[in-house]
């Protein structure tokens, strides 16, 4: 599995590494199966029901419903990139790899995987399914919203201290509903910030995250979101849900301090999408309309700096606090 990882992501491997080794296979393995989910789902060139019905195979397999063997070569060929090719080649080595955890841990990976992937679905059946012939298929409420960055986000909060409080500080008193509630919303900031970074991307793919409900009222289609004449428009509404993100982003600040302060692994490996994330909002709140029909991003020297100075500060409250302000 460490092969796989390594292979599979270079970025989310670097996180796993700093994970206290009680947790990492745990960890590694859940992020391998939804990364693997996420490649059915997302392999375009495979008509809608084949996809839905490999997603249907490998759910069962993986909540323990089916045993039967998964052969995903066809899958495997159309895929552009050599790491998701071999995601889908080692499926049966990652459902092993599952069958060999404990059984309370099994269902950790069990029911945050059930989540993602019944996300993973209702996403093609709302954006491939029902788009016909239409250009363009926004999500209706704000409601859809909350519910998808929950189902394939704010899910992985809820398992990550979930596994973490077993494992790491089962005793540790903490208030367990609010630092759940912040597990949460740390997930549901990540996947909003992605939602609006990528905004370019999946309009041109007929997809738009942002609701028809908060659209209308401002005289904004999906399809003119990123034109420089709707601007004025767009560009209050868009520094709206980066304001959203912000707040769930600090509220996962929240949770990564309530860690207790020996945990500074753990600390480290949620600092790091945290404040990275926060570095994304702010370049997104500065950009023009022309910029941001690009795809806006931290770059990799940024990202470094990033690491370094909260390897530093970690050892020192004062220090640590100031990372975010």
């Amino acid at each position: 599995m460490t092969t796989l990882l390594k292979q599979t992501s270079r970025s989310f491997y670097l996180t796993l590494r700093v994970l206290p080794s009680a947790i990492r296979s745990q960890i590694g393995l859940a992020y391998l199966l939804a990364r693997t989910t996420d490649t059915v789902a997302d392999t375009d060139i495979v008509p809608l029901e084949k996809r839905l019905e490999a997603l249907g195979r490998l759910r069962e397999r993986i909540a323990g419903q089916s045993t039967a063997p998964l052969r995903f070569n066809e899958l495997a060929e159309k895929q552009g990139s050599d790491a998701e090719k071999l995601l889908l080649e080692r499926v049966e080595d990652s459902l092993a790899a599952l069958s060999r955890l404990s059984e309370a841990d099994q269902k950790l990976v069990r029911d945050v995987l059930k989540i993602i992937i019944s996300g993973q679905e209702l996403d093609l059946q709302r954006f491939v399914s029902q788009r016909g012939n239409r250009t363009m298929v926004p999500l209706e409420t704000e409601a859809q919203l909350d519910d998808y960055t929950y189902r394939v986000a704010g899910c992985v909060g809820e398992f990550w201290t979930k596994m973490c409080r077993a494992h790491l500080f089962p005793e540790a008193p903490l208030d367990e509903k609010t630092f759940l509630q912040d597990g949460v919303r740390f997930g549901k900031g990540l996947q909003l910030v992605n939602i609006l970074r990528d905004l370019p991307a999946d309009l041109k793919k007929g997809r738009c995250y942002l609701p028809s409900e908060k659209l209308e009222p401002a005289g904004l289609r999906p399809e003119l979101l990123l034109s420089p004449i709707y601007a004025s428009k767009f560009l209050p509404l868009f520094r709206q849900y980066l304001d959203e993100a912000e707040a769930h982003l600090r509220a996962g600040w929240r949770y990564t301090n309530t860690l207790p302060f020996g945990q500074f692994r753990v600390r480290l490996a949620c600092a790091w999408p945290v404040l990275i994330g926060m570095k994304t909002i702010r370049k997104l709140k500065a950009a023009d309309i022309h910029q941001l029909q690009g795809r806006i991003k931290v770059s990799r020297a940024d990202v470094r700096r990033t690491v370094l100075a909260s390897l530093l500060a970690c050892p020192f409250p004062v220090l640590w606090r100031k990372l975010l302000t």
